[in-house]
């Protein structure tokens, strides 16, 4: 038996990939923010993702763009509006306070559960619908 041994793929951004996303698509998801359940408090492992979004941001210094937070569908409506917002709102304060990002290059809107990515029917789709996505604007 042969044990190869390499690094885990862990999803998150980086600058270079929020670059291609936005060329790609318009937008990205930023993997690797979290939250803990049913809040807007940004947890401490989402530094490295807040360090890429950041190092992308002040390479791309003419680049405005929406932050916009998304739930799962379920819950309350208003409920999931209003933690989406919250979230979108907390990331832009991160970059604003945290990392010196001009604050009137960014907006923050929350969607709730009005755009999923995949389904709700299935715990996989629920959780790909819990995102913060960067989108240019």
């Amino acid at each position: 038996e042969i044990v190869e041994i390499s690094q885990m793929e862990t999803g998150l951004v980086t600058a270079e990939s929020i670059g291609e996303g936005l060329k790609a698509e318009g937008r990205v998801v930023l993997d690797g923010i979290f939250f803990d359940t049913d809040k807007a408090t940004i947890k401490a492992e989402s530094t490295p993702a807040l360090d890429a979004i950041a190092t992308f941001l002040r390479d791309n210094a003419a680049l405005n763009a929406y932050i916009v937070g998304h739930t799962d569908g379920t819950g309350e409506f208003e409920h999931n509006m209003r933690l989406s917002n919250d979230r979108a709102a907390a990331v832009l304060a991160a970059l604003v306070n945290d990392y010196k990002i001009a604050p009137e290059r960014l907006v923050s809107q929350g969607v709730g559960p009005l755009a999923p990515a995949r389904t709700n029917r299935t715990d996989a789709g629920r959780t790909k619908n819990r995102r913060v996505e960067l989108v240019e604007r």
